[in-house]
């Protein structure tokens, strides 16, 4: 029977990192980047507004997925996701692993760097719910400002963990080998994905930016072909309006990719989309599209 990457020790694994010397500094890195573009920034733009405006991303469609606290371990389960990944690589992979797990440091480090470009110019936020019935929740109300929704960081973490992951195996020729982890993480970035709208921290629109980022980050990882399977996955169980929140995900990822199909820096479209859109304070009712897009115009 294969060891499943879920069954990997997460602490352990960032003991590892923080006190092997080869990885030390790109483990240290990659904090730094974290702690500075998600917390610093976010943190200072919330004791300090009016310096970057801050768009309402919410949609309608929003509405048609319940609200399922069970769900907040999941969704909190996004870090420990992508650090289990690092320690299969190293627990397998002998001093390859160890190589690969520094490459995979570095661009999960360069990734909150990449997303940062579109923090610095436009924050975004939703409506969320104020529940603090289980302890996940109140760390959400207590430590997350709740302004870095477009594009969604966990999206596009969890995204990066099982593309990455799946490449580095590749590179090492054991792609095959590890075939059953592959797509165990895959699934696992599906169900984070889900997890974030059942728990109100994000909109269908931050999936779609999420995806669109993605493919700027790294398209021979995720181009669009595997943006779309991504999509197929959601929600594969059934749920509420599925289709059509598959459709509308995937048709707005799709207009972003084709308003950068000229040499525009990769966030100009994200940009737009959140400068259409209504800003903090505005009523909520005008949140559901952004103002001059017809209803309908992403999805089927």
């Amino acid at each position: 029977m294969h060891q499943r990457v879920s069954d990997v020790s997460v602490n352990g694994t960032a003991f590892s990192l923080l006190t092997t010397a080869s990885l030390r500094p790109a483990a240290m890195g990659c904090i730094k980047s974290i702690v500075y573009n998600f917390f610093f920034r976010q943190y200072r733009a919330a004791l300090f507004p009016g310096k970057i405006p801050v768009s309402r991303v919410d949609h309608e469609l929003d509405k048609k997925i319940p609200f399922s606290p069970d769900r907040i371990g999941i969704y909190h389960d996004f870090s420990a996701f992508w650090i289990r990944s690092l320690g299969f690589l190293l627990a397998h992979c002998g001093e390859r692993g160890a190589d690969a797990a520094k490459d995979f440091l570095d661009s999960m480090g360069a990734l909150y760097n990449f997303a940062a470009e579109v923090y610095q110019k436009n924050l975004s936020t939703t409506e969320r719910p104020f529940y603090i019935r289980r302890p996940g929740f109140i760390l959400i109300h207590a430590f997350d400002p709740h302004l870095m929704c477009i594009p969604s960081l966990h999206v596009m973490v969890v995204i990066r963990t099982y593309t990455k992951f799946a490449a580095l195996l590749r590179s090492l020729g054991d792609e095959e080998t590890y075939a059953p982890q592959i797509a165990e993480l895959k699934k696992g970035a599906t169900d984070i994905t889900e997890a974030i709208l059942y728990v109100k921290q994000h909109s269908v629109n931050c999936i779609a930016a999420a995806m669109y980022a993605m493919t700027c980050f790294d398209g021979e990882l995720f181009p669009p072909a595997e943006a779309e399977d991504f999509v197929s996955r959601l929600f594969a169980g059934g749920g509420p309006d599925c289709g059509e929140i598959r459709n509308y995900i995937e048709n707005l990822y799709r207009h972003f990719l084709s308003e950068n199909s000229e040499a525009k820096p990769w966030d100009t479209p994200l940009l737009n989309f959140l400068q259409s859109l209504p800003q903090k304070g505005a009523r909520l009712e005008k949140n559901s599209r952004s103002k001059g897009i017809k209803e309908g115009s992403y999805g089927g």
